[in-house]
């Protein structure tokens, strides 16, 4: 079996420190660069540590030999695209997910930075994690079933305060929201 710790790591974009930190209990960075290169076997306990600190699923660590991965070819920098500084697999978003639930939102209107034909993947969390989605586009449920979309300005007793993405629009405010919805991904047909 091939070791995907290191592609999973530089797409989240992680150093080897911050993994051994997030490890439980915290090891160090070289001890992930052993197991990341092979040269330190990777037990079940290793991988059980190694997923949960990349919050991704332990058998996404692991791929088998027979099966050809999509592979990075370029990266596009400020100087044109470029040949990568090492062979990296691409990952598809369900790998990198977590054990958060995906949802999915459809823009069939184009509406500020969206445009129609976009697909809005977003990762649900409960209303505890709305201090670190500050400043970030939230899909909340709103009365009715509706929904509430835009920039999260503010969530405190009075509710989620969003600014929708349309110009020209006002700040909404949604009382006690029962989840956020962050966008982590756009995918956009060309």
């Amino acid at each position: 079996m091939i070791n995907r710790i290191r592609d999973i790591r530089l797409q989240k974009g992680l150093t080897l420190a911050d993994v051994a930190a997030a490890c439980r209990p915290a090891t160090t960075a070289q001890t992930i660069g052993r197991l990341e290169t092979g040269t330190r076997n990777l037990s079940l306990a290793w991988m059980n540590r190694i997923a949960a600190a990349l919050e991704v699923e332990p058998e996404s660590l692991l791929r088998s030999a027979a099966s050809e991965p999509a592979r990075i070819v370029a990266v596009l920098s400020e100087s044109g695209p470029e040949s990568p500084r090492a062979p990296r697999e691409a990952l598809l978003p369900s790998e990198l997910a977590g054990d958060a639930r995906w949802l999915v939102m459809e823009v069939e209107a184009s509406c500020g930075e969206y445009r129609a034909g976009d697909q809005v993947w977003l990762r649900q969390h409960g209303p505890q994690d709305a201090a670190r989605l500050m400043n970030r586009d939230v899909l909340l449920p709103a009365p009715g079933g509706r929904f509430a979309f835009g920039r999260l300005l503010d969530f405190g007793d009075a509710g989620a305060v969003l600014l929708p993405p349309a110009n020209g629009c006002k700040p909404l405010t949604l009382e006690h929201p029962q989840w956020l919805a962050v966008a982590e991904m756009l995918v956009r047909k060309l």
